[in-house]
């Protein structure tokens, strides 16, 4: 194990965020670099436990003690290689997800957890420092093809095994660069491009062909595809939004989260000089409590929006572990973001009951309503309506599967009872040789699972096309693809 006694005589630390007045001026990474002693010692806090927990809490089945003790050693080239083991992309993972393995670390039973995100994300920079993330190119080649439909955390994953089994796998994506949410959801404040253009320069050395801009349905269709590859992965992503369906909502400053967020990429990345929906100086209302919400607070914030108010349906939740969500479950519990520290005026238990125009189609006000949880549904408190200012909305209600584009229509795959993509425990969906990874067949989750996922499809497109495979996957019983 590492320190014997670090989780008693070490106290949790994260690195610093920078502050505020500083970071709001521009689009950069928010956090500062943590020294790596301090970081070392943080290591030293992992009990190295007999049943460790952290890794039933993660779909990755990350080997976390085992990078814990070898970063808190200083063996950071060993440490990089038991990450990879199970993760393609940590640099993404450790700035991106929510770290549910932390809420299942042994040491928070009764202490604050291990900073495992913090770990895992600094292991992967000083090796990519160090020059230790070398393609990994394949002894031989095959002679398969494998289409990826889709360039997101699940699709990527996907690719990058295929290929380093020897495959020649074309990815393919409807928008203008690779990366899925991962480069139009992401707020550059986040995670800056360049760190996923980095990883996708590694995959493009070692075979990974890349097609951007091509809408798979309707420049190249489904039999064309079926045609030219051998195998299918469909990793399209759970794109459909979730809609409000209120008086006004055709009104002009009602958009959807992901119609406003890849334009503060843009504009972060000096694409363009004014982007299309910007806020400056005006009166924007978020409806959604969730991380997608606030990406959309740190973009208004940098784009110079006047006040921000974000809102969200649920009560309140309480800063300790509600009784019915006990460790090592992940708690619904009150969290800060770094956006909620830059401007935080979040109201709870409301909904939106009408938008509200100025007579010329643009939108003034929203009508809201307290609300409270009685059987089995939100209902309104009589008498506490009330308008709030807005000149833009932006909804951030989550997504409710994939969108039913003509290329699902072409391939004839099933849907289930929930409108996702169809497909049993060996990832193929109902129509043979056509696989389905990540949030098109599990709906939407964590990058975490969309990695989980993309591995796991891969060592059963392999099998499928060489009869068996070597590639690791996700073993966990919670990683079958049929739960959600």
């Amino acid at each position: 194990m590492a320190d014997p006694k670090g989780f008693l005589t070490t106290d949790r630390a994260v690195p610093t965020r920078r502050p505020v007045d500083v970071r709001i001026k521009d689009w950069k990474e928010v956090y500062e670099e943590q020294a790596f002693p301090d970081l070392q010692k943080q290591a030293g806090r992992c009990m190295d436990c007999g049943i460790p927990f952290c890794h039933s809490g993660c779909p990755l089945g990350n080997l976390i003690p085992e990078w814990n003790d070898l970063i808190w050693r200083g063996d950071k080239n060993e440490a990089i290689d038991r990450l990879h083991a199970t993760n393609n992309f940590p640099e993404f993972t450790g700035r991106l997800c929510p770290a549910p393995c932390e809420t299942a670390c042994v040491v928070a039973i009764n202490k604050t957890a291990v900073t495992i995100k913090q770990i895992e994300l600094r292991t992967i920079e000083e090796a990519f420092k160090d020059g230790n993330v070398e393609p990994l190119i394949a002894d031989r080649l095959t002679g398969k093809t494998v289409a990826v439909i889709g360039s997101g955390p699940a699709g990527l994953a996907a690719a990058q095994q295929l290929t380093r089994a020897g495959h020649t796998v074309a990815v393919y994506d409807r928008a203008d660069k690779i990366g899925g949410l991962l480069r139009y959801g992401i707020p550059e404040f986040k995670m800056e491009k360049a760190i996923l253009d980095r990883r996708l320069d590694q995959m493009t050395k070692e075979g990974t062909r890349f097609r951007p801009g091509v809408n798979v349905g309707v420049e190249l269709t489904g039999s064309q595809l079926r045609t030219k590859y051998d195998a299918i992965v469909l990793a399209v992503g759970a794109t459909q939004w979730r809609d409000l369906n209120v008086p006004g909502r055709e009104l002009k400053g009602v958009y959807q989260a992901m119609e406003f967020l890849p334009w503060g990429n843009r504009q972060a990345l000096e694409e363009v000089e004014t982007p299309e929906i910007n806020v400056a100086g005006k009166q924007v209302v978020i409806l959604g409590g969730g991380d997608t919400g606030a990406d959309c607070l740190g973009t208004s914030i940098r784009q110079g929006a006047a006040n921000v108010i974000q809102l969200e349906i649920m009560p309140r939740p309480t800063e300790e572990r509600p009784a019915g969500q006990p460790w090592p479950t992940y708690p619904m519990i009150y969290r800060v973001s770094s956006a909620h520290e830059e401007m935080d005026n979040r109201m709870f238990a409301v909904s939106t009951e009408e938008f509200l125009g100025d007579g010329n189609g643009n939108l003034r006000a929203i009508k809201l309503v307290e609300t409270k949880f009685e059987n089995g549904k939100f209902e309104a408190v009589p008498g506490t309506e009330q308008e709030i200012p807005a000149d833009f909305v932006f909804l951030a209600m989550g997504f409710t599967g994939p969108e039913k584009t003509a290329l699902i229509e072409q391939l004839e795959v099933e849907l289930d009872e929930r409108g996702n993509i169809k497909r049993g425990l060996d990832y193929q969906s109902s129509q043979e040789g056509i696989f389905v990874a990540g949030d098109a067949g599990r709906g939407q989750s964590l990058i975490v699972w969309a990695i989980a996922e993309g591995r796991s499809a891969a060592a059963e497109v392999d099998k499928y096309l060489t009869g068996d495979t070597q590639l690791p996957a996700p073993i966990l019983p919670t990683a079958r693809p049929m739960m959600v």
